[in-house]
Formats: C-alpha cells, sequence, structure tokens
C-alpha cells in the first residue's frame, strides 16, 4: 500500500475513533465495543475507509507482522509497566495455573470437540484449540480498565492474559511444526521447547529491563528516557523472536522491570508523569486502530454462511474455558489467598478473544488444511467474544454482587489530597510574591484548608474501613523518599560536590533501603 495511503487510512480511522469515543462518553457503552462494532457496519455499508484498504478488506493492514510486530509490543510492555510486582507475587500461583496449564487443559478440551463435532484432523483441532484457547490482551486490558473493577482481579484477569497469550503462542508454533512435518510431536521435547521460549524471553526481557532501568537512573530527561523505553519495547520482542524465544513475555518483562523498578527508583516525578502519559496514549491509538480493524476484518455477512460451525465453535471454546477456571481456581485457593467464588465467573465470562488469535490464524499459509474454515471459526469466535460478551460482562459483575469502583474511589482522594498540597505550595508561593493580598490569601487559605480537612476524614474513614492500607501508603512514601534522596546524590556527583567513590556509596546504601522495602512488601 503507498505511504499516502496508509497516512490516509491512518487519519481516517484516527477520525473515526474520536467520533466513536464522543459517542460513547454520551451512552455510557465500552469504548472497545463500540470500536468493533464501528468496524462491522464499516464492512456492512461499505463506507469509503474499505476502498483504502482494497479488495480484500483489511487483511493487507492487519496482517499477523502488522499485529505482532507494531501493535502487539506497544500494548504489551504498556501493561507491564501498570502490573505491580508485588500483587503478581501474591497471585503468581493462580496466575501460572491459568496461564500455562489452563491453556494446555482449553486446547485439549477445544480441540476434541472440534474433532468430534466439527470433523477437522485431530492435530488441526488441537491448532485451533491453541489459537482461540488465549485470552487476548488487547481485548481483555482494554474493556477492563474502563469498568474500575477491585485491583486484585483486574490483576488476575491482567497477568492471566499476559501470560497466557505467551503460552499459546508457543503451542501454536509447536502443533504447526508438527502437522506441517517439521518435527515430530512429542511430550517431552514439547515442553523442553515451551520451557527454553519461555524462560529464554523472559530472561531477555527483565536483563534488558534492568540494563536499561541503571541507564534512565543516569538522566533526568522525560524525552530521552521515553525514546529509551520504546526502543526496549519494540527491541525486546524483535531480538527475543530473533533468537526463537517469546517475544511476548520479553516484552511483558521489560515492561515489568521499568514500572516496578526503573520508575520507583530512578525517575524523576515528572519524567514518571510523562512516561505513563505517554504509554496510555499510545495504548488508545493502538487500541483503536486494532479494535476498528477487526470489526473491519470480521465480515458478518459472510460468515452467516458458517452460522452452524461457528457456534459449535464458540460452545467449545467456552466449555474449554469453563472447565479451565472451575477446576484450577479450587486448586490456586488450596495454595495462596482464595479467589472469591463469585470472581471465577468473571474470569470464565470475561476471557475474551481478539487480535492474537486473529493474527494466528492469518499466518496459516495458503495450502494449510482447513484453513478458510479455521478462520471463519476464528473470526465468529472472536466478534462473539468481543461483542456479546465484552457487553454483558459488566451487567454480570453487577448481578453477582461484585462492586466496582470503590478502589478507584480511594485513589481519586488520594490524588485529590495531592492536588489539594500543591494548591497550598502555590497559594503560599504568591503570597511570599506578594501576588495576593492578606485579606485574599486568606480566604483562599481557609478553602483549602477546609478542603483538605473533608479529604483527610475520608481517607481515615477508607482506612477503619479496610478499603485502604496504611502499610502500603507508608511503603510508597519511603519508596519516594528514597527515590527523592538519589536524585539529589546523583545531581551532587554530578556538580563535583561528592567524589565518585563516596556517590557510589549513599547510592548502594540507599538501594539495599529500597530492597528491604520491596523485601517487607
Amino acid at each position: 500500500m503507498p505511504a499516502a495511503s496508509v497516512i490516509e487510512l491512518l487519519l481516517l480511522l484516527l477520525i473515526v475513533a474520536s467520533v466513536i469515543a464522543i459517542v460513547t462518553i454520551r451512552l455510557r457503552i465500552p469504548y472497545t465495543i463500540a470500536l468493533v462494532v464501528g468496524g462491522f457496519l464499516i464492512d456492512i455499508f461499505r463506507v469509503p475507509i474499505i476502498g483504502l484498504l482494497g479488495e480484500h478488506g483489511s487483511s493487507q493492514v492487519l496482517t499477523p507482522d502488522v499485529i505482532f510486530m507494531i501493535f502487539l509490543p506497544g500494548l504489551l510492555f504498556e501493561a507491564g509497566l501498570n502490573i505491580q510486582a508485588r500483587q503478581l507475587r501474591k497471585d503468581l500461583v493462580p496466575i501460572l495455573l491459568l496461564a500455562v496449564v489452563g491453556v494446555v487443559i482449553a486446547t485439549l478440551v477445544t480441540g476434541f470437540a472440534i474433532h468430534w463435532v466439527i470433523g477437522f484432523p485431530w492435530l488441526v483441532a488441537l491448532l485451533f484449540g491453541a489459537l482461540i484457547s488465549a485470552t487476548d490482551p488487547i481485548s481483555v486490558l482494554a474493556l477492563f480498565r474502563e469498568m474500575g473493577v477491585s485491583k486484585r482481579l483486574a490483576g488476575l484477569v491482567e497477568s492471566e492474559s499476559l501470560f497466557n497469550d505467551g503460552t499459546a503462542v508457543v503451542l501454536f508454533h509447536i502443533l504447526l511444526g508438527a502437522v506441517v512435518g517439521a518435527h515430530q510431536l512429542s511430550l517431552i521435547g514439547g515442553l523442553r521447547q515451551f520451557l527454553l521460549v519461555t524462560l529464554g524471553g523472559a530472561l531477555i526481557g527483565l536483563g534488558l529491563g534492568y540494563l536499561v532501568s541503571k541507564l534512565t537512573a543516569r538522566i533526568d530527561e522525560p524525552r530521552i528516557e521515553i525514546t529509551l523505553t520504546t526502543i526496549l519495547a519494540y527491541g525486546s520482542f524483535l531480538l527475543a523472536e530473533e533468537l526463537h524465544v517469546s517475544g511476548v513475555i520479553a516484552t511483558v518483562g521489560a515492561g515489568l522491570m521499568i514500572g516496578n523498578f526503573g520508575a520507583p527508583a530512578g525517575m524523576s516525578s515528572r519524567t514518571k508523569v510523562a512516561l505513563w502519559s505517554f504509554w496510555d496514549y499510545l495504548g488508545f491509538v493502538i487500541n483503536s486502530l486494532i479494535f476498528l480493524l477487526i470489526g473491519i476484518e470480521v465480515h458478518i455477512v459472510d460468515l452467516a454462511g458458517a452460522w452452524r460451525g461457528i457456534l459449535l465453535a464458540i460452545a467449545a471454546v467456552l466449555l474449554g474455558r469453563a472447565i479451565t477456571i472451575y477446576t484450577l481456581t479450587p486448586l490456586a485457593d488450596r495454595l495462596v489467598e482464595k479467589i472469591p467464588r463469585s470472581w471465577r465467573h468473571v474470569l470464565f465470562w470475561g476471557g475474551i478473544h481478539g487480535g492474537v488469535s486473529i493474527a494466528l490464524a492469518l499466518s496459516l499459509a495458503a495450502d494449510f488444511p482447513h484453513r478458510s474454515e479455521i478462520l471463519a471459526l476464528t473470526f465468529g469466535v472472536v466478534a462473539f467474544s468481543i461483542v456479546v460478551q465484552g457487553l454483558t460482562i459488566t451487567p454480570l459483575m453487577r448481578w453477582l454482587g461484585i462492586e466496582m469502583g470503590r478502589e478507584d474511589e480511594y485513589d481519586r482522594v488520594k490524588v485529590e489530597q495531592m492536588a489539594l498540597g500543591a494548591a497550598l505550595e502555590e497559594l503560599e508561593n504568591l503570597r511570599s510574591r506578594h501576588v495576593v493580598s492578606p485579606r485574599i490569601y486568606e480566604r483562599l487559605r481557609a478553602e483549602v484548608d477546609a478542603a483538605t480537612r473533608r479529604v483527610h476524614e475520608q481517607i481515615e474513614a477508607m482506612h477503619e474501613a479496610g478499603h485502604a492500607s496504611a502499610g502500603e501508603e507508608e511503603r510508597l512514601a519511603r519508596t519516594e523518599m528514597i527515590t527523592a534522596r538519589k536524585t539529589a546524590i546523583q545531581r551532587a556527583m554530578s556538580e563535583g560536590l561528592v567524589s565518585h567513590h563516596a556517590g557510589e556509596e549513599l547510592m548502594a546504601q540507599a538501594d539495599n533501603e529500597s530492597d528491604q522495602i520491596a523485601r517487607q512488601s
């Protein structure tokens, strides 16, 4: 596609996404689902955007390379930035059970059902089970962030979706090699390859993330630091893929390292604000493009002829997901903090599929056995998953009595407290420069003090009700204080106020204190 056409298409898609975003705010419907529906309408009514995509729809744009090399690394890194390592460690057992064992179980259940009901050969049926069984981070992350659910529940869903995506991709390629005769399918060989690919990806991502964290700690320039994280996000993915290990796991690991080590320990407040704003916006743009393109790619009219097979595939996928959730979560409850029973239903119905499944299906060669049927089934399951499951997950949570927004309310009050502190600091600055008269100062000061007392009362009430942790606040405060100390030490070293040797000793002492706080959490 010519460069001018690509730019024109990009602008048109962003215009459509912006219009849809405005409409969803007024109608109070999930933005990501509205994007997919918008894509359906564009395809059905042959809106002029179709002309830019060519006669084959969005296939020229929504290729496996575009999803895996352009869209996915940005979304995975942004998601990794926002996952708290402390919560990940706390729920590591259920996350790994669902993301690894769960994908294998779902693949077997779905594959068996597809083989038995539709008649695919065994390996082909298992291949379809692998590409469709993982919950897709492109879909799940965008949806759950709009809902304000419990941080632990959101963390479970998001973390599982990120890691089981890597599991599904690895399993898909193992099965693909067996189908095309590249190697014999072996349990021991498959397990060995799986461990090599996943652990290798994790080591690359965490290692590169650590190196970039050390580099950004010596720089206090937001634009350079954001550029370095962008290089890290895409570079870790490409390097891992070049070394034939998991690029998905590598990028998630890199994001985790920056979000939980690099940013807290070595970035100034202004850099952290700029960093999160940049990645949040990039995630919004990527989500907007990919959801619209999925809607355009999934030709609803063409799928009508395969409705029986699609319904059977949807039932098979839901069965595999149900067996996974309702057998593995009780097992995890025996080992770690229990997952509330109502959450299991959310984990089951919130297993939404999207871009990664489509990318894996499109990556099959034109002469691959049953390729056209696999594409139809994949598109049908994705369309059902995003629209039906996506639209009903919030009513389901309300019906189950799961409260939404409580922890977000606490975060909102804390931000209000910080904002009032900044306002008071600015008011004192205006007074010291004689910009405001004493009478105006006293009146404004009284208003800020009254608002501050009200916020303090709200925070104390939340602490007493158990909706917030004082220990967590203290940990965050100590971490920020250590970061401020390290920034001052680095500044003193750069200005020659302290020798390099003495400065390194002070930095090491601050690092040790930071490590102690991390271990205590």
